[in-house]
């Protein structure tokens, strides 16, 4: 087995064409949120959340041992990020670039379990917390003198956030229960589906 953190494997990228062509072949694994994964995701992607990626690593280096693996998220960031985590156990895996917003764009269908809502991808839900506390923090400033500090720390986090290509808004809020879905990933039955 291969030593973490020694880059033994090679990722690559797909289009959503390439991708519709080969569904067949690969093994799918999104690693979204499970309710974002419950809105809409490829036909036959198995829920791996990101979070949960270093749990599921010996079911994926048995499924790439029976072929190739594609990698999905909502835009390709979180699934870019999952292959390196791959790349560097020594899996190859190849990610969706655009992610599902690429998928549906080429007018490709989604799978939706019966009764799911939809949720907001996480970089929407991202944008939408960061630009409300920097636009908070701001109007308080007028009241309270010193609170424009919190908008300067939220810039700060984005920036870190965009340099070191992780997001710790994104993952405290993939905790929330409405990100969790009606039922949360069940990633012991995945686990099992991908080791047959």
């Amino acid at each position: 087995m291969p030593t973490p953190n020694t880059a033994t494997a090679v990722s690559s990228a797909l289009t959503a064409d390439q991708l519709r062509s080969r569904l067949e072949q690969l093994t799918v694994i999104d690693v979204r949120s499970p309710g974002e994964y419950a809105s809409g995701h490829v036909p036959g992607a198995h829920n791996i959340p990101l979070d949960r990626l270093k749990q599921a690593l010996p079911a994926l280096r048995d499924a790439a041992g029976r072929g190739e693996l594609a990698v999905v998220c909502a835009s390709g960031s979180r699934s870019q990020t999952a292959c390196k985590q791959l790349a560097e156990a020594g899996i190859p895996a190849a990610t969706l670039i655009g992610g599902t917003s690429a998928w549906t764009a080429a007018g490709n269908p989604v799978n939706r379990p019966a009764g799911a809502r939809r949720v907001w991808a996480m970089d929407r839900q991202v944008r939408l917390v960061a630009g409300s506390l920097v636009a908070v923090g701001v109007l308080l400033d007028l009241a309270v003198p010193g609170l424009r500090w919190v908008s300067a720390a939220v810039g700060g986090g984005l920036v870190f956030s965009a340099l070191s290509n992780t997001c710790a808004m994104g993952n405290l809020l993939g905790r929330l229960p409405f990100n969790r879905g009606t039922a949360s990933c069940d990633l012991d039955t995945t686990l099992a589906a991908l080791k047959r």
